[in-house]
Order: C-alpha cells, then structure tokens, then sequence
C-alpha cells in the first residue's frame, strides 16, 4: 500500500540556520516533530487566541509565545506543540493560510522548541523581518524599526509646533508668532 503525503504537511525547504546539529539530523527531527512554528502574527494576538484556534486540530501540549529579546512583548511568532504528530499534521494541513486577527497565518514543522528561541533574532529585539519592512503593516508595529528610527528623528526645539511643556511649551518660532505685540490697540475701542 502506497502512503500519499499531503503537500501542505511535507517539509518546506526552510531550515533553522541556528540549529545546534547536523542537517541530516534536522531534517529527521522535523519528520518525527510535534512541534509548529507559527508566523505573520499580529503583534496583538494573544496566546488564548493561539491555543483556542490550534485546539480545533487535536490537544496541544503548550504555547510559546515569541518575544522581543529586550521589551518582552509579543513579535509576530509562536510555537505550538502537539501531544502527537497526527494533530500537528492536521494542524498544518487545515490552519496553515488562514486568518487569524485579519492576518494570514504560516505554520511550518519546527524541530522542537529550545529555551531562548522565544526571542526575536533581530538586532532591535524583534524578528529580523520587521526591521527591514518598508511598508506600514499596523498589526506588526507600524514600519520596519529602520524606517521608525528614520522617521523619528527630534526636531530641534524651534520648529515644534506641538506643547511639549517639559521642553518649554511651543516651538521658539511659534512662540514668536504668537507672543507679537499688536501695534495700536486702542482703534478696537473706539465708541
């Protein structure tokens, strides 16, 4: 009897390039795995939404939540372990693509979780990804952090058009404007 393999629940060509051992035994590792990396979360998505969600394939084992290294907010991943190998494979072939807090979900066979992999690989602290993304995606943060420390540059005191009583009220250009004598009030007085 020939066993078909679903395509969706077959090993993608993505390899964790952090992983403390051989290929050969990374790829026998996410043969037998029960283990589900999960991406393109919203920063937003909780891991009650995570567990109720992936519960519909079979009984999970525990959630991971994956972090920002330094805020310890959530960064857009998880991990979902499985009890067997037949739930994760349900999981992957039924979850993998569909929307989860308007987003579209990727799950793919994680090798197992290691402590320390919760954390964002990013050099800000989250995933490498989002330091690099030039679009606006709200539920990822906003920019890229590279487009966010660009675009967050102070302005210098005197053109401040905000009150920022910390900093002295309003810009020294507005406060110009603004504190103006007016020449001759007295022709608003006439009777």
């Amino acid at each position: 009897m020939t066993t078909v393999t679903s395509p969706s629940i077959e090993l993608s060509s993505y390899r964790d390039q952090h992983f403390k051992g051989s290929t050969r035994e990374q790829d026998r590792l996410l043969r037998t795995s029960t283990t589900l990396y999960v991406g393109n979360l919203s920063f937003y998505t909780t891991e009650e939404q995570i567990y109720e969600l992936f519960s519909k394939c079979g009984d999970v084992k525990r959630v991971i939540m994956g972090l920002d290294k330094f805020k310890k907010t959530p960064c857009g991943f998880c991990f979902v372990e499985y009890y067997v190998r037949q739930d994760a494979e349900s999981s992957m072939r039924y979850i993998n693509g569909r929307k989860l807090d308007d987003r579209i979900i990727r799950t793919d066979w994680d090798a197992g979780f290691v402590e320390g992999r919760q954390y964002g690989r990013g050099k800000t602290g989250g995933q490498v990804r989002d330091e690099y993304r030039t679009d606006f995606d709200g539920g990822r943060g906003g920019y890229g952090k590279i487009i966010q420390q660009k675009v967050s540059t102070p302005v210098r005191d005197e053109y401040r058009t905000d009150f920022d009583g910390g900093r002295g009220g309003y810009g020294k250009i507005i406060q110009q404007k603004v504190s103006t004598p007016v020449q001759d009030v007295s022709v608003f007085n006439r009777v």
